[in-house]
C-alpha cells in the first residue's frame, strides 16, 4: 500500500478540520451529519437534507455555503415554480436580432435547493440533467455549469401538505441523504438562550475558496482503495440486490468515492472498512427499500449481514 500513498497538503487538511468545527457552532450537537454532509461535498455529490421543518436544514446548508466560500443561489420551491425560473431562459434581443440566454440561479457553484418536494415533477425534472452531468440543454445549446457544482436540496416528509414524491431517476442523483432530527436537552437550551442562527451564519468568514475545493477534491480522488476493500464494497453492493433491486451502478460509484472522501476527512489517504460503514446509510437509506422494513433499516441489515475483511 505505501507506494500508492500521496502527499496531501496539510494546509487544506487543516481547513477541512476548521470548517467542521465552525459548522458545529451554528449546528449544535449534531457532529455526525455535518462530517458527512462535508464528505459528500467533497466527493462531489449533491445532499439531500429530509426532515420536519424547523430542525434546522436550512442553516446547515447555509452555513457550508458560507464556509466553502463559493458563490451560492438559493432557490425556494414552490407549487408553481417553472423549469425557466431554475434554468434561464431566452430572450430576444432586437438590437442583436437574435436570442440572448439569460442563465437562471441553477449557474452557481453552490445552489440551495430548499423545499425540493414542494415543486412539480416537471420541474423537478429540471434538475436531472444538471445534477448528472453538470450542464444543461435548453433551445437546442448545451451550457456547462460552473466547477465546482452542488446541490444541497431539502425536502419535507412526505406526509406534509403540497408536497410532490420526487421521482426515483432524481433520489439517485443524490450521493447522500440526511436527517438532523431533534436536537438534545442541552443543544435545544444552547439555541434557546444562544443568539439567532442566521445572525450566527452571517458573521462566519470563509474558511475555504473556489480553487482550494477544486484541489481537495482532486486529493479526494487520489484517495487509495486496496482489492479487499473493493470486494468488501461489491458484497454490499450484491447483498443490497439480494432482495430487492438494490443499489445502482452509479450509487456503487457514489459509494465508493463517499469512502474515499469519509478517509480524507478523517485524515488518511487509504480507505478502510469503516469508512464504508460510516457511510453506508446515509448512500442507502433513500435508494434501497424492502417490504416491511424502513429504509434505514434496511440499510442497517445489508451492512451487519456483510462479513468485514
Amino acid at each position: 500500500m505505501s507506494s500508492e500513498k500521496h502527499n496531501f497538503d496539510i494546509k487544506l487538511r487543516k481547513k477541512i478540520d476548521l470548517v467542521f468545527e465552525q459548522a458545529q457552532q451554528i449546528i449544535i450537537n449534531k457532529p455526525v451529519p455535518i462530517k458527512l454532509a462535508i464528505t459528500c461535498l467533497l466527493a462531489g455529490g449533491n445532499l439531500l437534507l429530509e426532515d420536519r421543518p424547523g430542525m434546522g436544514k436550512t442553516s446547515l446548508m447555509k452555513t457550508l455555503a458560507k464556509l466553502f466560500g463559493l458563490p451560492v443561489k438559493r432557490i425556494q420551491f414552490t407549487n408553481d415554480i417553472l423549469p425557466a425560473d431554475i434554468i434561464g431562459t431566452s430572450v430576444f434581443v432586437k438590437g442583436l436580432k437574435d436570442f440572448n440566454f439569460i442563465k437562471g440561479p441553477l449557474f452557481s457553484n453552490f445552489v440551495l435547493a430548499d423545499e425540493i418536494n414542494r415543486s412539480s415533477p416537471r420541474t423537478q425534472s429540471a434538475f436531472l440533467q444538471a445534477m448528472e452531468e453538470k450542464r444543461v440543454s435548453i433551445d437546442g445549446h448545451t451550457f456547462d455549469l460552473p466547477k465546482p457544482f452542488f446541490v444541497i436540496a431539502t425536502q419535507n416528509p412526505m406526509d406534509s401538505q403540497g408536497t410532490f414524491a420526487l421521482p426515483e431517476s432524481q433520489i439517485d442523483r443524490f450521493m447522500m441523504c440526511l436527517s438532523l432530527g431533534l436536537p438534545g436537552r442541552e443543544a435545544e437550551r444552547e439555541i434557546l438562550i444562544g443568539e439567532d442562527r442566521n445572525i450566527k451564519i452571517e458573521k462566519l468568514q470563509p474558511v475555504l475558496n473556489k480553487i482550494e475545493v477544486c484541489n481537495i477534491m482532486a486529493e479526494v480522488n487520489q484517495i487509495y482503495v486496496s482489492d479487499s476493500c473493493l470486494d468488501y464494497l461489491q458484497d454490499i453492493i450484491e447483498k443490497s440486490r439480494s432482495d430487492s433491486e438494490g443499489l445502482s451502478p452509479r450509487a456503487a460509484r457514489d459509494y465508493n468515492q463517499a469512502a474515499k472522501a469519509y478517509a480524507y476527512v478523517c485524515g488518511r489517504d487509504f480507505v478502510i472498512p469503516e469508512d464504508y460503514q460510516s457511510v453506508g446509510l446515509a448512500i442507502m437509506s433513500h435508494r434501497i427499500s424492502v417490504e416491511g422494513h424502513s429504509n434505514q433499516n434496511t440499510a442497517q441489515l445489508i451492512l451487519k449481514s456483510v462479513e468485514v475483511p
